[in-house]
């Protein structure tokens, strides 16, 4: 299983290094500017779309799947994988605000703690979010809403086996060329099997995102964990790092991809020391009528250019 999620490690780096053009289509970054005019250039179409993904909380509906290889882990230094779904999607429920779910659904490559060999494999707990936010913010951009943990994981060692509860908030702010914010969240376990331990758990994400050219940006954005009801010296996970993303296309469909490499500084006993992220985003951007119709005329006028290429049938 480790190989495999080697090789489509491998196969995505192959793929984003490939000569791929940059996105151009708008999102709608807020229901204000749904209805606006195209962009005046691909540059700041790009950057547009840019500010939408780092958004939490902007009204763009996008499927990431993020894939944490955790390395050296547990007493023989193995690898735990998890593979994250995490489709996030914005509704209106009012002219002042939105309401964005966001769905966390892990799949948990969980090698056994107590051996050098084996492990098992499937789903982790669920752990959705739903966010209230303005729909034309300030400057300052936030959202807030519940959180909880779903244990639909289909092993004892690949979820907590705990329904909990808690809230979250989101804050951020986007002057040019960056984005700066910091989410978290804090659940307590309230249900759920009564042979697991009780959970109490915080996590707070800081993202710093720098924008540049063609889709390019600069990120950090590590998870900082805590478990409260571990014992003294095993509560915190503090990762430090970065890496790089883009926003590009992938024929008609608007993606990003980021790869990041974080090392722990603090980590409970057995856990891991460093993690390598890789994720790629599905982007679903909303276009104002004038915006589809351009979209459309760049679909056909691509579709005749590739006909035109092709080889005559004798």
């Amino acid at each position: 299983m480790r190989k495999q999620k080697t090789l489509v490690a491998l196969l995505f780096l192959v793929v984003t290094a490939s000569p791929l053009f940059a996105h151009n289509a708008t999102p709608a970054a807020s229901p204000s500017k749904a209805d606006q005019a195209p962009p005046a250039s691909e540059e700041a179409a790009a950057e547009q779309l840019q500010k939408a993904v780092q958004n939490p909380v902007a009204s763009l509906i996008s499927v990431p799947l993020q894939n944490n290889m955790n390395l050296s882990y547990g007493p023989f230094n193995r690898t735990q994988d998890v593979l994250n779904i995490q489709p996030v999607i914005p509704v209106h429920i009012t002219k002042n605000w939105n309401l964005i779910t966001r769905v966390i659904q892990p799949i948990v490559w969980q090698p056994y703690p107590n051996q050098n060999t084996g492990g098992e494999y499937g789903l982790g707990d669920m752990n959705p979010t739903f966010f209230l936010s303005p729909a034309k913010p300030g400057k300052l951009i936030w959202g807030a809403g519940p959180t909880m943990v779903i244990p639909t994981a289909t092993s004892t060692i690949t979820g907590q086996g705990k329904l909990s509860l808690g809230p979250s908030l989101v804050l951020l702010t986007q002057p040019p060329h960056w984005t700066l914010g910091v989410l978290a969240n804090n659940v307590w376990s309230v249900a759920g099997s009564g042979g697991r331990p009780p959970v109490n758990q915080m996590l707070v994400q800081y993202f710093i995102n720098y924008n540049m050219k063609k889709g390019w940006y600069l990120q950090s954005a590590p998870i900082i964990t805590a478990n409260w009801r571990a014992s003294s010296g095993n509560v915190w996970t503090v990762p430090f790092g970065g890496g790089v993303g883009r926003i590009m296309k992938l024929g008609f469909q608007p993606v990003n991809w980021q790869l990041e490499f974080y090392g722990n500084t603090a980590y409970p006993q057995g856990g891991s020391s460093w993690t390598f992220r890789s994720q790629i985003a599905f982007l679903f951007p909303k276009l104002s009528p004038a915006e589809k119709k351009i979209l459309l005329e760049r679909q056909l006028k691509q579709l005749e250019e590739e006909q035109q290429k092709a080889p005559e049938k004798k």
